[in-house]
């Protein structure tokens, strides 16, 4: 089994892959214990999956990476407003931590970071996108160093607590209605992790450091001094950014290329500052870090890099980014617990309400 920073081959064909059908529903029963049926799939060595929420930060920049290398890979989506990333069989094969989590044949890896390294290792040749130059190349260091800054940035404390504290952003895609929705989840979410810590004492170390993790972001995300000092510090970021971007700028001058942050050819930094971009715009911080003209080269960096395939795939239309949490969930909610003619009501009441917000948030921002 891997731990969140090993990766450590096992044989793993009976891992939840088997345990769920093709749309990655967990299959009655199966919840917490070892499936006793086949798997749907015979295990292929060459098979990659990978196990991931839609608006996981870190889980769309591996699936951008994978998307740029152009690999075929079968994508689960492990719903964490549904909390199955907190059932067992989860824990199990991750051993507490949270998505993505990637499986190449009998290897399984559950760290983001090591993700991209053995994918960037283990998947080359002439039609494989390089994303990170050879060590001896002199871009090398520079692109690990920008990959190293990027994802140093508290992503996690920027997404809660530009939503528990809307007053410091601007035109944000988050609807009002999610800073109360969050207090409320984060509350639960403690309830629902002693819970389950009662009902699968053999898991209670991972249990526990989720609750340590939980009370943590409670406690730092919401304070707005904490909120405006790393935002402040983002700034900072950005105009190291700026700066280097604006070093392509010249060091290429009148050639024909593209400029991407490290070099004319399209590497990991990209894909680190394109998703980070991409968070921060949903988020309603891009009129204060470079849509108000502050940082042209950002602002052209993002117009580009919405443009490729890989972006448009895994990202989308951030202004449906809403929807494309929301509704997936709703419908999957009903496949994997039917409700009662009371429960299915309400739900379709609520979806048809969800429906008319979209269409009235997108008019108004839009039309």
């Amino acid at each position: 089994m891997a731990s969140s920073n090993n990766v450590t081959p096992t044989n793993c064909s009976w891992w939840p892959i088997s345990a769920m059908d093709e749309d990655g529903k967990i299959t009655d029963g199966e919840e917490c214990e070892e499936p006793t049926t086949e798997p749907t799939k015979p295990f292929n060595k060459d098979r990659l999956v990978l196990y991931h929420w839609t608006q996981s930060f870190t889980s769309q920049k591996v699936r951008l990476v994978i998307n740029e290398k152009g690999l075929v890979c079968e994508e689960r989506d492990v719903s964490l407003p549904l909390q199955e990333h907190k059932e067992p069989w989860f824990m199990r094969l991750n051993l507490g931590e949270e998505v993505p989590v990637f499986l190449h044949g009998d290897t399984i890896i559950s760290d983001y970071n090591q993700i991209i390294d053995y994918l960037e290792k283990n998947f080359v040749g002439e039609t494989v996108a390089q994303l990170v130059p050879d060590a001896e190349s002199p871009l090398h260091e520079r692109v690990q160093q920008y990959r190293q800054l990027l994802d140093g940035l508290p992503m996690d404390a920027y997404t809660h607590g530009c939503i528990l504290h809307p007053e410091l952003t601007t035109d944000s895609m988050i609807p009002k209605y999610a800073t109360v929705e969050i207090r409320r989840h984060l509350a639960n979410a403690a309830t629902e992790l002693m819970k389950l810590d009662h009902e699968e004492p053999q898991l209670t170390e991972p249990y526990l450091s989720k609750q340590k993790k939980l009370m943590a972001k409670i406690l730092d995300h919401d304070n707005v001094n904490y909120l405006k000092k790393i935002l402040g510090e983002l700034a900072m970021v950005l105009d190291q950014v700026e700066a280097e971007l604006e070093k392509r700028k010249l060091e290429y001058q009148g050639q024909k290329c593209e400029l991407w942050l490290c070099a004319p050819e399209f590497t990991l930094a990209d894909v680190c500052l394109g998703a980070l971009l991409h968070r921060l715009k949903f988020l309603g911080l891009s009129k204060k870090y470079w849509e108000d003209g502050s940082r042209p080269n950002l602002q052209s960096f993002f117009v580009r890099v919405q443009k490729r395939y890989a972006f448009r795939k895994v990202l989308g239309d951030i202004h449906t980014t809403l929807l494309s949490a929301v509704l997936p969930n709703a419908f999957r909610m009903v496949k994997k617990k039917p409700p009662s003619f009371f429960g299915a009501s309400f739900l379709m009441g609520s979806l048809g309400g969800m429906g008319y917000f979209a269409y009235w948030f997108l008019k108004k921002k839009y039309m």
